[in-house]
């Protein structure tokens, strides 16, 4: 009886793994998958500042994701995790892009250093050593013959995103790679909040960043100072903000009710603070406004593409913000 139930089973499973194969999202598997390693440094944020390169060597890796049906070298887009290590967010958006025909290189940078999450002590990885990271996935895959070097986007998450967004500085480039040419950064819900020397001489690239309006945790004000002075050199610099949208607004698999981090304080008792009303004009995620890209390029994001994963950050009753992603 047992066994015929355990045929059954078997069988019913083949059936519905025919359903998935005919099924269009089928698309996002990759064609071919790569762990590559990556050879870096672990620095504090004085030794990367200095161009101090006496750090500890170290080895983390990436995957490399290639999409179906593409030929020649292909675009690619580098993925930087946040506090909390790579996840479902990060493979979202590597299945996203996959899709798209662009090929997708997940950096994990705590792995290789016996770490999974810096959330609740941010100290145990300099803020600025994944940066280097970032340059030398770009170097990983430059030399890859599948990937076309021109076209090698960076982008990421949180911590990931203030990677994305401070990697642009032409001062970085100099110290830690003159070779590494980034064809556009991405940083979603980044921390502007560091001021640094020759933080307006970026790359000549385009730089998107994308923000939730209510994100308390990384709020947006220092960004949007920081993009003003960016265009008032002359940079090319956008910021899009996602009304109601809380931080890590992307994770399909995050909660509706936000995790509160285990080390708050400082704590401003929701009552007290002041929320930015929502505009009019903003524009939704995934619209040609949004992203500045025409809409049969636009950037995809949960809440156009995947709604049936889509699970909104709402308004927080807690008192402190949410552990970093």
């Amino acid at each position: 009886m047992r066994r015929s139930l355990a045929a059954a089973c078997l069988i019913f499973s083949l059936v519905s793994v025919q359903s998935v194969v005919a099924d269009p999202s089928f698309k996002e598997l990759a064609a071919r998958t790569e762990v590559r390693p990556i050879e870096t440094l672990t620095l504090t944020d004085q030794q990367f500042l200095t161009g101090d390169k006496s750090g500890k060597a170290a080895v983390i890796a990436g995957e490399l994701r290639l999409p179906q049906g593409a030929s020649g070298r292909l675009p690619a887009v580098v993925l930087m995790h946040g506090s909390g290590g790579a996840g479902p967010r990060e493979e979202f958006w590597s299945k996203t892009f996959n899709e798209m025909g662009i090929a997708s290189f997940l950096v994990d940078s705590f792995s290789g250093r016996g770490l999974t999450s810096v959330s609740a002590n941010q100290a145990m990885l300099g803020r600025f050593n994944m940066i280097l990271d970032a340059y030398r996935a770009h170097a990983n895959l430059s030399a890859h013959a599948r990937i076309d070097r021109s076209r090698i986007a960076l982008m990421g998450f949180s911590r990931g995103g203030q990677t994305a967004l401070y990697a642009s500085l032409k001062r970085f480039h100099q110290a830690w790679d003159p070779e590494v040419a980034f064809a556009a950064y991405i940083p979603l819900y980044a921390s502007c909040n560091p001021t640094l020397i020759g933080d307006t001489d970026v790359s000549g690239v385009p730089i998107r960043m994308f923000h939730g309006s209510a994100d308390d945790y990384v709020p947006v004000a220092p960004c949007r100072a920081y993009v003003e002075r960016l265009r008032a050199a002359g940079n090319d610099v956008r910021l899009t903000e996602f009304a109601d949208a809380h931080h890590a607004y992307d994770n399909p698999l995050g909660g509706k009710t936000p995790v509160v981090a285990t080390n708050r304080r400082a704590c401003v008792p929701a009552s007290s603070r002041r929320r930015r009303p929502a505009s009019s004009s903003t524009p939704k995620p995934g619209s040609p406004s949004a992203t500045g890209i025409p809409a049969s390029r636009s950037i995809p994001t949960p809440a156009t593409t995947r709604r049936r994963h889509w699970r909104p950050r709402w308004r927080s009753r807690s008192c402190c913000g949410r552990s970093s992603n």
